[in-house]
């Protein structure tokens, strides 16, 4: 540790400072080194005491801090060792201490840690002995006893311990001799005796010569020269009692406190026993003491004079001397030990070093955040300081050595519940009473991305107008995240996650920067109605995290498609003739105009009229249901009529399409009727081919006969297993695998609801039918082919949607006012019954729904070639006028048209363009006829 030419005189005061290292006093590195040394000497080597690689010295930044601003070292890092900057001097630097030591701290970095080195300033016998003056002159009476006592200077010798002054020396004399007495503080003070009696007639001065010697190695010395004068007559002289004294005194007592009176006598009368006081300095400390005391030379009163402070000297020696008015003068000294009593009059002070602000969030805890240095002059419990946080910061303090402390984190930090901390910390002594100080200083905590961005609903919903132009604004997505900076940076895309039979991107686009979807291209209302759009957000932290939210996007029906009259289907230009009996009576019905409309709501609510025309028709058209029917009776004169209905629906603005017909009143056209509506005469071959499908729909009747049969009986036996029969047939126990798809309407109701069941076969069919209260007819069901699903997946569907809409079955709900109609508001019907009067609407909501099954009705039964002629109610007759080329195609979906009483949802077509990648319909839809349907 130390040089080696210097280990012999080293390693006791090494030995001695290591036996002391378990003590809390004790600094972790303790070194010494004489006074006398030159720049460059080493001290110590720090990297073997420290335990550490002299390379990684430089790496972790080591530096040395000094207490006090001086700088008496430096480290040499490419060495590791503790050198001597400038040369010491004990006696300037600690003075008349008997120790003397100097504080270093250490300060490593990487990780951060301080260490403590006292280092010892050993005394070196640099300093001779000296005396106040270069002569003493003293006075002695002639008739002094032998014995008497002639006080002396004390030499001063800078240095400490046995380099001090040992002893002193007197010049050989027949009448004196040298005495030494030794204080109470050590110091020896040297006399002169006499030893015979004198006489000044003989030797009237005697010249002398005073040697100190010191205990140093080699001694040095000091001397004064002594010269006695031998007086006359005054030979007593004040005496001190008792001579040393030694007085306990509080350091914050007033100024102006008695210390202490001197009692001081001399036998003398007269002037020789009247003594004066006076303080006796050296050059030790001249004039330390006479700044803090004051002395009444006539009383030997001794009184502060200014605030005594522990802190600055715990004691002080104050030497008197007492000195008669006779001639000559005789003077005797008196020593008083001033010792203060500590009192508890300064707070503790605290030092911050080494504070890391700001700190990361996902700090581990434990982690260094401050190193904190307490210190307090007050000394005992006065000066032991305690040091405090509030309980309630998430750090503490670890004490790394005495008053020193560390910072460090107790618990996780989160910056987005606190983005800093006023951190305070208090240090309170043990005194009484106690005094305590207090610093603040703010620590900032720096964000790390550990928040995904949250929008502010995973679901939303948007609405559009169908033909908008590319680039319109559909909705704002809004998303927050509770980092800053990069972290908290948005970045808004859709993702195309494969949902959509076509990518997603290709209909909407985002600002990635504000969140706004925008749309790519025109939107057709009839080929998408509804579209989800998958939104991703992502921040700009590292690792970036993301969240998803779905938007809704209901395409609104615009006015864009016209009516088309399906029936009757003739060439543009071209005219559809009629023939009716020439004897028709008022009421009688000619022929039914059948027309749709691929738009939706009142977009596709549609009107019938007659074009005006110059001469007065006998026959008036249905506004509602298209129907032709004669108004008056016809003249036999009367040739043929020629009309023109227009069909107009109820959008803004209003699309309309129009059909000529020609009517011509014929004889025998009722037995001829095949021929006025232009059907083919039968030839065998066709004769043989009704025959054929008379066959195979009797045989289709019995098999069907027979799976009723036995889905009956085995409902029957199911009933013991939970199933009931209410109003509609549905199960209570356990529910066949199925698929249920809603679609929601911009005002929040069900727009259409697909019911499918997997059965026996890859394309089974599954539906039910129930009886709505508010229908003398009852309701129909729609029956879809579909392949396999997850049975999970069809649960959990068909419980979202039945928990919104209440079934009808299980009791009737109450009509939504907002979505009734008034009487010249409802939607007609296509002809399941005679209207009573033209242009109104009828009651029946049901009527429009039952018209498209008889639609489509008509057009299986024209399919199939075995539908009946007759008219009226029922099918009408309209399977006779509708041709082979009449398929289900030409019908549009009407569902959407169509409103349930007692709900506020309508039936719609769920399988849109998906039902064309579905496997073909089964060839025999079913359906409830209505009661006036012909059998």
């Amino acid at each position: 540790m130390l040089a080696g030419r210097s280990l012999p005189w080293q390693l006791p005061l090494l030995l001695a400072a290591l036996s002391c290292l378990p003590a809390p006093s004790c600094a972790q590195l303790h070194y010494s080194v004489p006074e006398d040394r030159e720049p460059g000497f080493s001290v110590g080597d720090l990297a073997k005491d420290l335990g550490v690689e002299v390379r990684s010295l430089a790496a972790r930044n080591l530096r040395l801090v000094s207490e006090g601003g001086q700088r008496h070292f430096q480290v040499d890092l490419a060495a590791g060792v503790l050198l001597l900057d400038s040369r010491l001097d004990r006696e300037a630097l600690c003075g008349q201490s008997p120790t003397c030591s100097l504080h270093l701290q250490l300060v490593m970095e990487n990780p951060l840690q301080l260490h403590r080195v006292e280092v010892d300033i050993l005394d070196v016998n640099d300093n001779a002995p000296q005396f106040p003056k270069p002569e003493v002159v003293l006075e002695i009476t002639e008739v002094a006893n032998p014995g008497t006592r002639l006080p002396l200077e004390v030499a001063e010798d800078p240095d400490m311990g046995s380099n001090s002054i040992s002893t002193y020396e007197l010049s050989p004399s027949k009448h004196f001799a040298l005495s030494i007495n030794v204080r109470g503080d050590g110091v020896k003070m040297p006399e002169i005796v006499l030893e015979k009696a004198l006489d000044r007639e003989k030797v009237p001065v005697h010249h002398l010569t005073l040697t100190a010697l010191d205990g140093g190695n080699p001694v040095k010395s000091g001397t004064a020269r002594v010269t006695i004068h031998v007086l006359d007559a005054n030979d007593n002289p004040p005496v001190c009692d008792p001579p040393i004294s030694k007085v306990l005194l509080e350091e914050n007592v007033p100024v102006g406190t008695l210390v202490t009176k001197l009692n001081v006598t001399d036998l003398d009368e007269g002037p020789n026993g009247d003594v004066e006081y006076s303080f006796k300095t050296s050059n030790n400390a001249p004039g330390k003491f006479t700044k803090l005391f004051s002395l009444d030379a006539r009383t030997g009163e001794i009184r502060t004079k200014a605030p005594l402070d522990y802190e600055e000297s715990s004691a002080y020696e104050i030497a008197v001397r007492a000195r008669d008015k006779g001639s000559p003068a005789m003077e005797g000294h008196c020593h008083l030990r001033v010792e203060l009593i500590d009192i508890n009059d300064n707070s503790p002070e605290i030092v911050l070093t080494s504070v890391s602000s700001p700190v990361q969030e996902d700090a581990a805890p434990g982690t260094v955040i401050a190193l904190i240095g307490v210190k307090d002059s007050d000394s005992g419990d006065n000066g032991q300081v305690r040091l405090q946080i509030a309980k309630e910061l998430p750090f503490k303090l670890v004490s790394s050595f005495k008053e020193h402390f560390s910072l460090v984190t107790s618990g996780p930090l989160d910056r987005e519940k606190a983005s800093g901390y006023n951190i305070t910390v208090r240090a309170v002594d043990s005194g009484s009473p106690q005094r305590a100080t207090q610093k603040t200083f703010y620590l900032r905590i720096a964000d790390v991305n550990d928040n995904a961005p949250n929008f502010s609903s995973p679901f939303d919903t948007a609405h559009v107008q169908e033909n908008s132009l590319p680039g319109t604004s559909v909705f704002s997505m809004s998303a927050s995240d509770p980092d800053e900076g990069n972290n908290a940076k948005l970045s808004y895309s859709i993702l195309d996650n494969g949902m959509q039979d076509v990518p997603i991107s290709t209909y909407f686009r985002i600002d990635q920067d504000n969140g706004t979807i925008y749309t790519v291209r025109a939107l057709d209302y009839e080929q998408d109605k509804v579209f989800q759009v998958p939104v991703e957000v992502k921040d700009a932290g590292s690792p970036a995290l993301s969240s998803t939210a779905v938007v809704h996007v209901f395409v609104l029906d615009e006015n864009d498609n016209a009516p088309n009259i399906v029936y009757p289907s003739v060439p543009k230009g071209s005219a559809f003739h009629q023939a009716i009996p020439a004897l028709a009576e008022p009421g009688y019905l000619v022929t039914k105009i059948v027309a749709v409309d691929a738009d939706s709501g009142h977009n596709a609510w549609l009107s019938y009229q007659l074009q005006e025309s110059a001469e007065a028709l006998p026959f008036q058209v249905e506004r509602r249901s298209g129907e032709i029917r004669v108004a008056q009776a016809l003249r036999e004169s009367e040739d043929s009529h020629r009309l023109v209905v227009e069909v107009r629906d109820n959008g803004t603005p209003s699309l309309s399409a129009s059909v000529v017909i020609v009517i011509s009143p014929e004889e025998n056209s009722v037995q001829d009727f095949s021929k006025s509506l232009d059907l083919p005469q039968s030839s065998p071959e066709d004769t043989n081919l009704t025959l054929y499908l008379i066959i195979s729909l009797v045989s289709i009747s019995l098999v069907s006969c027979v799976m009723f049969g036995l889905v009956a009986a085995r409902c029957l036996k199911a009933g013991n297993a939970g199933w009931t029969f209410a109003g509609c047939c549905r199960g209570t126990g356990r529910k066949p695998a199925s698929h249920f798809r809603g679609q929601m309407k911009p005002d929040g109701f069900i727009k259409y609801l697909d019911v499918g069941g997997a059965g026996l076969t890859s394309q089974a069919q599954n539906y039910t039918s129930c009886f709505s209260p508010m229908s003398d007819q009852s309701d129909f069901l729609f029956v879809k082919p579909f392949s396999h699903s997850s049975t999970a997946e069809t649960v959990a569907a068909y419980e979202q949607v039945t928990s919104t809409l209440a079934s009808p079955c299980d009791g009737q709900a109450q009509p939504n006012t907002d979505w009734r109609f008034s009487q010249t508001q409802r939607p007609g019907t296509s002809g399941s019954q005679n209207g009573e009067e033209a242009g109104a609407w009828p009651n029946n909501q049901f009527d429009t729904e039952m018209l498209q099954a008889m639609i489509l009705a008509s057009a299986n039964e024209a399919a199939d070639a075995n539908s009946t002629l007759g008219g009226g109610n029922g099918t009408m007759g309209l399977s006779a006028r509708y041709g082979p080329q009449f398929t289900l195609q030409h019908v549009p979906d009407y569902r959407q048209n169509v409103y349930i009483p007692g709900s506020n949802a309508t039936l719609t077509n769920a399988a849109g363009k998906r039902d064309a990648k579905n496997a073909a319909p089964a060839g025999g839809n079913k359906k409830k006829s209505g009661k006036k349907e012909k059998k």
